[in-house]
Protein backbone atom coordinates (compact mmCIF):
# COMPACT_ATOMS: atom_id res chain seq x y z
CA UNK A 1 0.00 0.00 0.00
CA UNK A 2 1.23 3.58 -1.00
CA UNK A 3 2.35 5.78 2.26
CA UNK A 4 -0.42 8.55 1.29
CA UNK A 5 -4.03 7.65 1.29
CA UNK A 6 -4.09 10.17 -1.87
CA UNK A 7 -2.26 10.30 -5.11
CA UNK A 8 -0.70 12.93 -4.29
CA UNK A 9 3.36 13.20 -4.94
CA UNK A 10 5.06 14.55 -2.15
CA UNK A 11 7.56 17.71 -1.59
CA UNK A 12 10.43 15.79 -0.45
CA UNK A 13 9.89 13.57 -4.33
CA UNK A 14 9.96 16.12 -6.37
CA UNK A 15 12.72 18.02 -4.61
CA UNK A 16 14.72 14.57 -5.01
CA UNK A 17 14.07 14.56 -8.50
CA UNK A 18 12.21 10.94 -7.84
CA UNK A 19 9.00 13.08 -9.77
CA UNK A 20 10.82 12.39 -12.87
CA UNK A 21 10.39 10.58 -16.38
CA UNK A 22 12.10 7.62 -15.99
CA UNK A 23 14.46 8.13 -19.19
CA UNK A 24 15.94 10.66 -16.95
CA UNK A 25 17.07 8.05 -14.17
CA UNK A 26 18.62 5.92 -17.43
CA UNK A 27 20.51 8.91 -18.75
CA UNK A 28 22.18 9.76 -15.33
CA UNK A 29 22.89 6.09 -14.75
CA UNK A 30 24.69 6.04 -18.24
CA UNK A 31 26.20 9.33 -17.64
CA UNK A 32 27.80 8.04 -14.17
CA UNK A 33 28.92 4.95 -15.73
CA UNK A 34 30.61 7.05 -18.55
CA UNK A 35 31.92 9.60 -16.04
CA UNK A 36 30.65 12.21 -18.02
CA UNK A 37 28.96 15.24 -16.11
CA UNK A 38 29.33 18.36 -18.38
CA UNK A 39 28.47 21.95 -17.94
CA UNK A 40 25.21 22.85 -20.11
CA UNK A 41 22.91 25.42 -20.60
CA UNK A 42 19.77 24.85 -21.29
CA UNK A 43 16.47 26.85 -22.34
CA UNK A 44 12.77 26.60 -21.15
CA UNK A 45 10.69 27.58 -24.43
CA UNK A 46 7.30 27.13 -25.87
CA UNK A 47 8.56 28.68 -29.09
CA UNK A 48 11.74 29.66 -31.07
CA UNK A 49 10.66 33.04 -32.53
CA UNK A 50 7.71 34.61 -31.65
CA UNK A 51 4.13 33.99 -32.69
CA UNK A 52 2.26 36.74 -31.93
CA UNK A 53 0.47 34.91 -29.04
CA UNK A 54 1.43 35.97 -25.83
CA UNK A 55 1.38 34.03 -22.47
CA UNK A 56 1.83 35.27 -18.75
CA UNK A 57 4.87 33.05 -17.39
CA UNK A 58 4.20 31.87 -14.23
CA UNK A 59 4.88 28.76 -11.55
CA UNK A 60 7.99 31.01 -11.05
CA UNK A 61 8.46 30.49 -7.15
CA UNK A 62 8.11 26.62 -7.42
CA UNK A 63 10.81 26.30 -10.07
CA UNK A 64 13.27 29.00 -7.68
CA UNK A 65 12.26 26.37 -4.76
CA UNK A 66 13.09 23.45 -7.64
CA UNK A 67 16.65 24.63 -7.76
CA UNK A 68 17.07 25.57 -4.29
CA UNK A 69 20.55 23.67 -2.79
CA UNK A 70 21.59 22.98 -6.16
CA UNK A 71 25.29 23.64 -7.72
CA UNK A 72 23.45 26.00 -10.59
CA UNK A 73 22.55 28.93 -11.74
CA UNK A 74 18.91 30.03 -13.10
CA UNK A 75 17.94 33.23 -14.97
CA UNK A 76 14.06 33.45 -15.80
CA UNK A 77 11.36 36.10 -16.79
CA UNK A 78 9.42 37.65 -13.79
CA UNK A 79 6.30 36.36 -12.75
CA UNK A 80 3.53 37.69 -14.41
CA UNK A 81 5.60 39.10 -17.53
CA UNK A 82 4.00 38.08 -20.85
CA UNK A 83 6.48 36.78 -23.57
CA UNK A 84 6.21 35.56 -26.85
CA UNK A 85 8.77 33.15 -28.20
CA UNK A 86 12.21 32.42 -26.93
CA UNK A 87 13.96 31.54 -23.52
CA UNK A 88 11.54 31.81 -20.51
CA UNK A 89 14.24 30.33 -18.12
CA UNK A 90 17.96 28.99 -18.47
CA UNK A 91 19.63 26.67 -16.27
CA UNK A 92 23.50 26.85 -16.27
CA UNK A 93 25.20 24.12 -14.57
CA UNK A 94 26.45 20.29 -14.46
CA UNK A 95 24.63 18.43 -16.30
CA UNK A 96 23.64 15.47 -13.97
CA UNK A 97 22.87 18.31 -11.30
CA UNK A 98 19.09 18.80 -12.65
CA UNK A 99 18.58 16.74 -15.31
CA UNK A 100 15.76 14.65 -13.02
CA UNK A 101 13.63 17.70 -12.13
CA UNK A 102 12.98 18.45 -15.64
CA UNK A 103 9.88 16.91 -15.63
CA UNK A 104 8.89 19.18 -12.62
CA UNK A 105 10.24 22.28 -13.92
CA UNK A 106 7.98 21.69 -17.34
CA UNK A 107 5.06 20.98 -15.04
CA UNK A 108 5.08 23.43 -12.23
CA UNK A 109 5.54 26.20 -15.41
CA UNK A 110 3.44 24.86 -18.28
CA UNK A 111 0.39 24.52 -16.40
CA UNK A 112 0.81 27.64 -14.06
CA UNK A 113 1.15 29.41 -17.31
CA UNK A 114 -1.50 28.54 -19.00
CA UNK A 115 -3.53 29.14 -15.91
CA UNK A 116 -2.39 32.67 -15.51
CA UNK A 117 -2.98 33.51 -19.35
CA UNK A 118 -6.38 32.23 -19.03
CA UNK A 119 -6.83 34.48 -16.17
CA UNK A 120 -5.42 37.46 -18.01
CA UNK A 121 -7.71 36.68 -20.87
CA UNK A 122 -10.89 37.15 -18.98
CA UNK A 123 -9.87 39.85 -16.93
CA UNK A 124 -9.78 41.68 -19.84
CA UNK A 125 -12.97 40.42 -21.00
CA UNK A 126 -14.74 41.80 -18.11
CA UNK A 127 -13.61 45.38 -18.45
CA UNK A 128 -13.83 46.39 -15.25
CA UNK A 129 -16.07 44.67 -13.61
CA UNK A 130 -14.65 42.28 -10.39
CA UNK A 131 -13.47 38.60 -11.56
CA UNK A 132 -13.57 35.85 -9.04
CA UNK A 133 -12.03 32.53 -9.32
CA UNK A 134 -14.00 29.91 -8.47
CA UNK A 135 -12.94 26.95 -10.43
CA UNK A 136 -10.48 24.61 -7.57
CA UNK A 137 -13.41 22.28 -7.63
CA UNK A 138 -12.65 21.48 -11.42
CA UNK A 139 -8.31 20.26 -10.22
CA UNK A 140 -7.28 18.08 -7.79
CA UNK A 141 -6.75 19.62 -4.60
CA UNK A 142 -3.20 19.15 -4.43
CA UNK A 143 -3.08 22.09 -7.05
CA UNK A 144 -5.36 24.47 -5.64
CA UNK A 145 -2.93 27.00 -4.74
CA UNK A 146 -1.22 26.89 -7.76
CA UNK A 147 -4.36 27.56 -9.84
CA UNK A 148 -5.57 30.41 -7.22
CA UNK A 149 -2.06 31.91 -7.47
CA UNK A 150 -1.95 31.47 -11.58
CA UNK A 151 -5.14 33.74 -11.47
CA UNK A 152 -3.99 36.12 -9.15
CA UNK A 153 -0.96 36.78 -11.13
CA UNK A 154 -3.15 37.23 -14.24
CA UNK A 155 -5.67 39.60 -12.71
CA UNK A 156 -8.68 38.15 -10.95
CA UNK A 157 -9.77 40.01 -8.38
CA UNK A 158 -10.56 37.49 -6.10
CA UNK A 159 -10.29 33.40 -4.77
CA UNK A 160 -12.35 30.67 -3.28
CA UNK A 161 -10.10 28.02 -2.03
CA UNK A 162 -9.86 28.49 1.86
CA UNK A 163 -6.45 25.94 1.58
CA UNK A 164 -4.95 27.76 -0.93
CA UNK A 165 -5.72 31.71 0.52
CA UNK A 166 -3.98 30.21 3.83
CA UNK A 167 -0.95 29.27 1.80
CA UNK A 168 -0.88 32.25 -0.69
CA UNK A 169 -1.97 35.08 2.71
CA UNK A 170 -5.55 35.72 0.43
CA UNK A 171 -8.70 35.62 2.01
CA UNK A 172 -11.10 33.13 -0.04
CA UNK A 173 -14.59 34.66 -1.37
CA UNK A 174 -17.64 33.29 -1.62
CA UNK A 175 -21.31 33.31 0.49
CA UNK A 176 -23.49 30.42 -0.44
CA UNK A 177 -24.28 27.47 -2.98
CA UNK A 178 -27.55 25.42 -4.19
CA UNK A 179 -26.83 22.57 -1.52
CA UNK A 180 -27.79 25.30 1.40
CA UNK A 181 -30.51 26.82 -0.54
CA UNK A 182 -31.92 23.50 -1.14
CA UNK A 183 -31.31 21.89 2.84
CA UNK A 184 -33.86 24.49 3.63
CA UNK A 185 -36.25 22.98 1.24
CA UNK A 186 -38.84 24.47 -2.19
CA UNK A 187 -40.57 27.46 -0.65
CA UNK A 188 -37.84 27.98 1.98
CA UNK A 189 -35.61 30.21 0.13
CA UNK A 190 -36.31 33.17 2.79
CA UNK A 191 -35.69 31.07 5.67
CA UNK A 192 -32.13 30.17 3.96
CA UNK A 193 -30.95 33.74 3.39
CA UNK A 194 -32.47 34.71 6.76
CA UNK A 195 -30.34 31.80 8.33
CA UNK A 196 -26.92 32.94 6.46
CA UNK A 197 -27.40 36.63 7.19
CA UNK A 198 -28.05 35.83 10.90
CA UNK A 199 -24.93 33.09 10.82
CA UNK A 200 -21.97 34.25 8.94
CA UNK A 201 -19.95 37.19 10.26
CA UNK A 202 -20.92 40.48 9.27
CA UNK A 203 -17.48 40.63 7.44
CA UNK A 204 -18.62 38.81 4.57
CA UNK A 205 -20.51 40.30 1.78
CA UNK A 206 -24.34 39.39 1.42
CA UNK A 207 -24.75 37.62 -1.38
CA UNK A 208 -27.87 36.14 -2.11
CA UNK A 209 -28.15 32.55 -4.60
CA UNK A 210 -31.36 33.77 -6.37
CA UNK A 211 -32.27 30.89 -9.41
CA UNK A 212 -32.51 27.33 -6.93
CA UNK A 213 -36.47 26.81 -7.23
CA UNK A 214 -38.12 29.53 -9.14
CA UNK A 215 -37.74 32.37 -11.32
CA UNK A 216 -34.51 34.41 -11.28
CA UNK A 217 -36.10 37.74 -11.24
CA UNK A 218 -38.50 35.88 -8.55
CA UNK A 219 -36.08 34.88 -6.15
CA UNK A 220 -34.16 38.09 -6.61
CA UNK A 221 -36.85 40.34 -5.25
CA UNK A 222 -37.35 38.05 -2.70
CA UNK A 223 -33.97 38.38 -1.46
CA UNK A 224 -34.00 41.80 -1.09
CA UNK A 225 -36.48 41.88 0.79
CA UNK A 226 -35.44 39.67 3.27
CA UNK A 227 -32.07 40.49 4.16
CA UNK A 228 -31.91 44.90 4.64
CA UNK A 229 -28.36 44.80 4.06
CA UNK A 230 -28.34 42.96 0.76
CA UNK A 231 -25.06 43.46 -1.52
CA UNK A 232 -25.81 41.58 -4.49
CA UNK A 233 -27.70 38.70 -5.78
CA UNK A 234 -26.28 35.65 -7.60
CA UNK A 235 -27.25 34.38 -10.94
CA UNK A 236 -25.88 30.59 -11.33
CA UNK A 237 -28.58 29.35 -13.74
CA UNK A 238 -28.09 25.88 -15.15
CA UNK A 239 -26.73 26.38 -18.58
CA UNK A 240 -29.54 23.93 -19.95
CA UNK A 241 -32.43 26.27 -18.88
CA UNK A 242 -30.83 29.67 -19.17
CA UNK A 243 -32.30 30.50 -22.75
CA UNK A 244 -30.94 34.27 -24.03
CA UNK A 245 -29.24 34.99 -20.16
CA UNK A 246 -28.02 38.30 -20.91
CA UNK A 247 -32.39 39.09 -21.58
CA UNK A 248 -32.16 37.21 -17.58
CA UNK A 249 -29.50 39.46 -16.28
CA UNK A 250 -31.16 42.52 -17.46
CA UNK A 251 -34.45 41.36 -16.52
CA UNK A 252 -33.01 40.66 -12.84
CA UNK A 253 -31.51 44.30 -13.04
CA UNK A 254 -34.50 45.96 -14.33
CA UNK A 255 -37.07 44.32 -11.72
CA UNK A 256 -34.46 45.06 -8.84
CA UNK A 257 -34.98 48.83 -9.67
CA UNK A 258 -38.14 48.78 -10.64
CA UNK A 259 -38.88 47.13 -6.71
CA UNK A 260 -36.31 50.15 -4.94
CA UNK A 261 -33.75 48.56 -5.25
CA UNK A 262 -31.32 50.06 -7.32
CA UNK A 263 -28.22 49.60 -4.87
CA UNK A 264 -28.19 45.62 -4.97
CA UNK A 265 -25.91 44.46 -7.56
CA UNK A 266 -26.28 41.81 -9.89
CA UNK A 267 -23.23 38.60 -9.79
CA UNK A 268 -22.73 36.32 -12.14
CA UNK A 269 -21.23 33.35 -12.52
CA UNK A 270 -20.87 29.39 -14.43
CA UNK A 271 -19.38 28.00 -17.38
CA UNK A 272 -18.68 31.73 -18.10
CA UNK A 273 -15.33 32.53 -20.76
CA UNK A 274 -13.60 35.43 -22.40
CA UNK A 275 -17.08 35.99 -24.37
CA UNK A 276 -19.43 35.47 -22.27
CA UNK A 277 -18.13 38.16 -19.92
CA UNK A 278 -17.85 40.55 -23.29
CA UNK A 279 -21.12 39.85 -23.68
CA UNK A 280 -22.33 40.29 -20.28
CA UNK A 281 -20.39 43.03 -18.42
CA UNK A 282 -22.58 45.99 -19.38
CA UNK A 283 -25.41 44.32 -17.40
CA UNK A 284 -23.66 42.52 -14.87
CA UNK A 285 -21.45 43.81 -11.62
CA UNK A 286 -19.16 41.46 -11.38
CA UNK A 287 -18.66 37.57 -12.47
CA UNK A 288 -17.36 33.90 -10.65
CA UNK A 289 -15.35 32.28 -13.75
CA UNK A 290 -14.35 28.28 -13.08
CA UNK A 291 -13.13 25.77 -15.54
CA UNK A 292 -11.95 28.51 -18.14
CA UNK A 293 -9.03 29.08 -15.87
CA UNK A 294 -8.84 26.32 -13.84
CA UNK A 295 -8.86 23.93 -16.81
CA UNK A 296 -6.79 25.51 -18.81
CA UNK A 297 -4.51 24.32 -21.52
CA UNK A 298 -0.97 24.23 -20.13
CA UNK A 299 1.49 25.66 -22.20
CA UNK A 300 3.94 23.24 -24.21
CA UNK A 301 7.05 24.18 -22.56
CA UNK A 302 10.33 22.23 -23.72
CA UNK A 303 13.58 22.25 -21.99
CA UNK A 304 16.18 22.20 -24.20
CA UNK A 305 20.05 21.78 -23.72
CA UNK A 306 21.61 24.86 -26.14
CA UNK A 307 25.18 24.76 -25.24
CA UNK A 308 27.78 21.80 -24.01
CA UNK A 309 30.74 22.95 -22.13
CA UNK A 310 31.14 26.48 -23.73
CA UNK A 311 30.20 25.23 -27.40
CA UNK A 312 26.52 25.79 -29.49
CA UNK A 313 24.66 22.61 -29.07
CA UNK A 314 21.24 21.78 -29.84
CA UNK A 315 18.63 18.99 -31.34
CA UNK A 316 17.88 19.47 -35.10
CA UNK A 317 14.91 21.99 -35.58
CA UNK A 318 16.12 24.18 -32.10
CA UNK A 319 17.99 27.41 -31.96
CA UNK A 320 21.34 26.61 -30.87
CA UNK A 321 23.14 28.77 -28.06
CA UNK A 322 22.75 30.65 -25.52
CA UNK A 323 19.93 33.32 -25.53
CA UNK A 324 18.35 36.16 -23.89
CA UNK A 325 15.20 38.21 -24.56
CA UNK A 326 14.42 41.98 -24.45
CA UNK A 327 11.56 44.25 -24.64
CA UNK A 328 11.47 47.65 -26.28
CA UNK A 329 9.42 50.30 -25.35
CA UNK A 330 7.10 49.78 -28.85
CA UNK A 331 6.48 46.30 -26.89
CA UNK A 332 8.32 44.12 -29.45
CA UNK A 333 9.58 41.21 -27.61
CA UNK A 334 13.39 40.27 -28.97
CA UNK A 335 15.31 36.94 -29.35
CA UNK A 336 19.29 37.18 -29.74
CA UNK A 337 22.53 35.56 -28.80
CA UNK A 338 23.54 36.41 -24.98
CA UNK A 339 26.83 37.29 -26.35
CA UNK A 340 25.42 39.21 -28.88
CA UNK A 341 24.22 43.50 -28.24
CA UNK A 342 20.68 43.39 -28.14
CA UNK A 343 18.29 46.19 -29.25
CA UNK A 344 19.57 49.36 -28.36
CA UNK A 345 16.50 50.73 -26.35
CA UNK A 346 15.91 47.18 -24.98
CA UNK A 347 15.78 45.94 -21.59
CA UNK A 348 16.54 42.48 -20.79
CA UNK A 349 14.35 40.26 -19.26
CA UNK A 350 15.87 37.17 -18.24
CA UNK A 351 17.02 37.98 -14.37
CA UNK A 352 18.65 35.88 -11.62
CA UNK A 353 16.55 33.69 -10.11
CA UNK A 354 19.11 31.18 -8.56
CA UNK A 355 22.65 31.54 -7.70
CA UNK A 356 25.21 28.90 -6.11
CA UNK A 357 21.47 27.10 -5.12
CA UNK A 358 20.07 29.93 -3.55
CA UNK A 359 17.09 31.50 -4.45
CA UNK A 360 17.57 35.14 -5.10
CA UNK A 361 14.61 36.67 -5.47
CA UNK A 362 11.51 37.98 -3.74
CA UNK A 363 7.75 36.81 -5.32
CA UNK A 364 4.63 39.45 -4.53
CA UNK A 365 1.66 38.52 -6.17
CA UNK A 366 -0.19 41.76 -6.54
CA UNK A 367 3.33 42.81 -8.58
CA UNK A 368 3.08 39.85 -10.99
CA UNK A 369 -0.58 41.51 -11.33
CA UNK A 370 0.23 44.26 -12.21
CA UNK A 371 2.93 43.60 -14.24
CA UNK A 372 0.94 41.53 -16.43
CA UNK A 373 -1.70 44.09 -16.69
CA UNK A 374 1.08 46.37 -17.90
CA UNK A 375 2.11 44.29 -20.16
CA UNK A 376 -0.67 43.64 -21.95
CA UNK A 377 -1.22 47.05 -22.33
CA UNK A 378 2.26 48.05 -23.92
CA UNK A 379 2.11 44.97 -25.88
CA UNK A 380 -1.16 45.68 -27.50
CA UNK A 381 -2.50 42.51 -26.48
CA UNK A 382 -5.41 41.60 -28.58
CA UNK A 383 -8.55 39.69 -26.99
CA UNK A 384 -9.80 37.47 -28.80
CA UNK A 385 -13.37 36.56 -29.44
CA UNK A 386 -13.15 32.87 -28.30
CA UNK A 387 -10.56 30.35 -27.28
CA UNK A 388 -7.14 30.37 -24.97
CA UNK A 389 -3.96 31.58 -26.12
CA UNK A 390 -2.48 28.64 -24.51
Amino acid sequence: MPDSPFDIVSPDAIRSGRATDAYFDRTVETLEYADRNPTVVAELTASQFPTGRWNVFAGVRDAGALFENRAVDVDALREGRLFDGGPALRIEGPYREFARLETALLGFTSHATGVATAALETRRAAGDRPVYSFGTRHVHPSIGAMVERGALVGGLDGISNVAAGEILGEPASGTMPHALMILFGRGNQEAAWQAFDSAVDASVPRIALTDTYSDEVDEAIRAAATIPDLESVRIDTTGSRRGDFRHIVREVRWSLDAHGYDDVDVFVSGGLGPAQLRGLRDVADGFGVGSYVSNAQPLDFALDIVEVDGEPAAKRGKLTGKKSVYRTPDGGHHIGLADRPGPADGTALLEPLVRDGEVVREFDIDAASDRARADATMVEWQDEESGSRA
